[in-house]
């Protein structure tokens, strides 16, 4: 059904061990592993080990955030790394950035290049059995919800889908209103509630998610659709694992109503 869980970039500070430990503890079903930290791209022996321990911990790897800049003439990493780590990973899913601009800062030829990318690697992840989805996230051609319905229209890939947050500066309205743009193309949703930029408890969002939730359900997805913690007030463990009570809260609180 559907899965919870949390990013490992929450706690880019500790180890592996460490967050599978408070994963588990948690009660969340699974972790997005960050490509920055814990699962360096190409370290394949490295991949297998964290796979291994995901598992052995009756966790599920959830996705591979990369940090993959579609469109980019220079990476830090091919996507040739990521796909291969991510495969040995177990990763379903592979989260990218749809370049490295906003939407109104690049020219029609770069959002071309940005687009003929990502079908170029969505259509490699899928001979191997992996999604590609993009980042909801301010300085990527995902900046707006108006820009990302656009840039998904364009890329019209069937392996490509796109992650939800809510984004820092608009209104629960405007949020609301950005979810209806784009929810065709939505899979998996990153949760945290800040106030700007001050990371606040997920207890003092519980209203504003109440209503996220009920527009971001997509019914005909139910066994795919991720709920994935990132970020906590303070990197507080104690405060993780309480804003990982309130959001199996939610989700529960969900499945009643639709199911």
């Amino acid at each position: 059904m559907i899965r919870t869980g949390m990013c490992s970039v929450t706690f880019r500070e500790e180890s592996v061990d460490q967050v599978i430990k408070w994963t588990k503890e948690a009660g969340l079903d699974g972790i997005e592993w960050g490509a920055d930290v814990h699962v360096i791209p190409g370290d394949l022996e490295l991949a297998v080990d964290v796979a291994l321990k995901t598992q052995k911990a009756d966790l599920e790897v959830l996705s591979y955030g990369s940090y993959y800049r579609a469109g980019a003439t220079q990476q830090e990493y091919s996507f040739t790394d990521i796909l291969q780590t991510a495969k040995k990973l177990g990763a379903p899913s592979i989260r990218i950035w749809a370049g490295k601009a906003g939407s109104d800062e690049v020219t029609q030829a770069e959002r071309k290049q940005v687009v003929e990318d990502i079908q170029a690697v969505a259509t490699l992840a899928s001979e191997v059995g992996i999604e590609v989805h993009l980042e909801y996230h301010g300085g990527t051609l995902t900046d707006t919800s108006e820009s990302a319905k656009e840039l998904l229209e364009e890329i019209n890939h069937s392996n490509v889908s796109l992650y939800w947050q809510p984004a820092v500066g608009l209104s629960v309205k405007e949020r609301i209103a950005s979810i209806q743009d784009v929810k065709p193309f939505l899979k998996h949703v990153h949760v945290f509630h800040w106030l700007k930029y001050d990371r606040l408890a997920l207890s003092e969002g519980v209203n504003d998610w109440e209503l996220y939730l009920d527009q971001l359900l997509l019914e005909d997805q139910l066994l795919n659709q991720h709920f994935l913690l990132e970020f906590v007030k303070d990197e507080e463990p104690f405060q993780f694992k309480r804003d990982a009570q309130m959001l199996n809260d939610l989700i529960t609180q969900l499945k009643k109503r639709v199911l």
